[in-house]
């Protein structure tokens, strides 16, 4: 019986047939965005489901009170006010970004933040006022469909402020490296998409609520 042995130069030839090199990254270089581009489209979807239940319910009162009695118009108002403003602060943290200037940017960033958190404030604010007055979401179809909208809103800010929280740390230990570059951009998108959802709940949901 005879053994069968492999030279060194022919195990080193078959260990190169089995390599397999790239020069070129497999990841597309905007995949990350593209990616987030989608996530908000079916975000979108979401909410206009909960504005089409809202429309549908909206004067389903069930003699109960409605949007004109409850709806405090100034507050409303401030909180709108609140959210437009760390949108401008968040623009102000990317162009600071764009320069490398790490120190500015966050300072932009707590900014935006004191101002999503002043928003959900007063957004509970307002939930807890309408439960003490008795207007809870068992009370109607129409207060069921707007805890769930405005609610479901107030949840995306929650979740921005959280991955805002999350970005300043990264940033704080890292740097201003590529990866954390483009977290902060697709935290951007997300940001400015949860203000035009916003300007839509106050048109559709307190303004047109009011009216007789």
């Amino acid at each position: 019986m005879s053994d069968i042995h492999a030279t060194p130069s022919a195990a080193v030839a078959d260990s190169q047939d089995l390599q397999f090199w790239m020069k070129e990254d497999h990841h597309p270089e905007n995949g990350t965005l593209l990616g987030f581009w989608i996530y908000l489209m079916s975000d979108c979807l979401i909410f206009a489901c909960l504005f089409a239940t809202y429309g549908v319910l909206g004067r389903s009162y069930a003699g109960g009170p409605s949007g004109a009695d409850l709806f405090e118009l100034p507050l409303v108002a401030v909180n709108t006010t609140m959210l437009l403003l760390s949108s401008i602060t968040y623009g102000f943290a990317v162009l600071e970004m764009q320069k490398n200037r790490r120190g500015t940017m966050m300072a932009w960033l707590i900014i935006t933040g004191l101002f999503g958190a002043a928003f959900l404030g007063i957004e509970l604010y307002e939930f807890a006022n309408l439960i003490h007055e008795g207007a809870g979401p068992q009370r109607s179809a129409f207060l069921s469909s707007f805890f769930t909208l405005v609610g479901t809103h107030g949840l995306h800010v929650t979740f921005g402020i959280v991955w805002l929280i999350t970005l300043l740390v990264q940033v704080g230990r890292f740097g201003l490296t590529p990866a954390n570059k483009r977290r902060i951009m697709c935290l951007s998108m997300f940001w400015h998409f949860l203000d035009v959802v916003w300007v839509g709940v106050f048109t559709f949901v307190y303004l047109m609520g009011v009216l007789p």
